[in-house]
């Protein structure tokens, strides 16, 4: 068995969750401070199914990161439910993965040990923790370097450790809050050939802010449009490529550019 069948095999319990992986109904989102109120979101609402690759994408401050930590259980909504798994979320979650901007790694710890904070935090078995460890080192590209320090790596490889080590406890959900923004143009494109390649290998539901939308249109299967604030949904559209998908060839294919045109024209109306 190959580390990838590896993880495949040890995530099936994990994956068979009943009903929606995410949902959200009639979300919304205000802040008040001594100033002024503001309304962040409005009427949000959202279905993720198991293993589905769902992006959103808005123009600056209409949400977006704020819907994906409601999610998370870093905050809480004004009103509205939300759940993961079949399970109202309440506060943190710590069934989920999550991956910031910035990778926000421990400058003393090597690749292995950064991956393992996860392990140490959670209590997880030293010997289990460190096997998934090397099996997602290896599926990331990243096997030779796993005593490397986080100055040792480019940004890219940075971004695949943190994503390693969102993983490692196999979680049925993984939140990505423009996790490759901070990337040059060419590592941005690798990183999101890497990225979709281990949700194919994994099968973890995930739900990914971008601002990018040949990023969105490129990794999901569904890609969110949200308004400009107060946030809602004004299109939610099904992306019609398949599954597993060649970049070059993708960007050049007729239905990558129909989608991305229309993706694009309702964030400029």
């Amino acid at each position: 068995m190959t580390s990838a069948t590896a993880i495949r095999a040890g995530d099936s319990e994990t994956r068979m969750v009943q009903g929606d992986a995410i949902r959200l109904d009639d979300v919304n989102f205000l802040f008040t401070t001594k100033r002024a109120s503001v309304e962040a979101v409005r009427d949000f609402s959202l279905r993720v199914e198991p293993g589905q690759f769902v992006c959103l994408v808005g123009p600056s401050g209409c949400g977006k990161s704020t819907v994906l930590k409601s999610v998370g259980g870093l905050i809480k909504p004004t009103s509205g439910t939300v759940t993961v798994s079949g399970t109202r979320v309440v506060g943190p979650r710590t069934d989920i993965g999550y991956v910031f901007q910035k990778a926000a790694l421990l400058d003393w710890r090597g690749v292995k040990d950064n991956i393992l904070l996860q392990a140490e935090m959670r209590g997880m078995a030293r010997a289990d923790a460190s096997r998934k460890a090397d099996a997602l080192i290896e599926m990331v590209g990243l096997k030779g370097f796993e005593k490397s320090l986080p100055h040792e790596l480019s940004g890219g490889m940075q971004q695949r450790v943190s994503l390693c080590r969102a993983l490692l406890h196999e979680p049925p959900v993984l939140l990505m809050d423009e996790p490759f923004g901070a990337l040059d143009a060419l590592s941005r494109e690798r990183m999101n050939v890497e990225l979709h390649r281990v949700w194919r290998e994994t099968g973890t539901s995930v739900l990914l802010v971008t601002h990018s939308i040949s990023e969105a249109v490129y990794l999901g299967e569904r890609v969110v449009v949200m308004s400009s604030r107060p946030g809602t949904v004004i299109a939610d559209i099904d992306v019609p490529l398949p599954r597993d998908r060649d970049y070059i060839a993708t960007m050049g294919a007729p239905e990558f550019q129909a989608t991305t045109a229309r993706v694009r024209s309702l964030l400029t109306e």
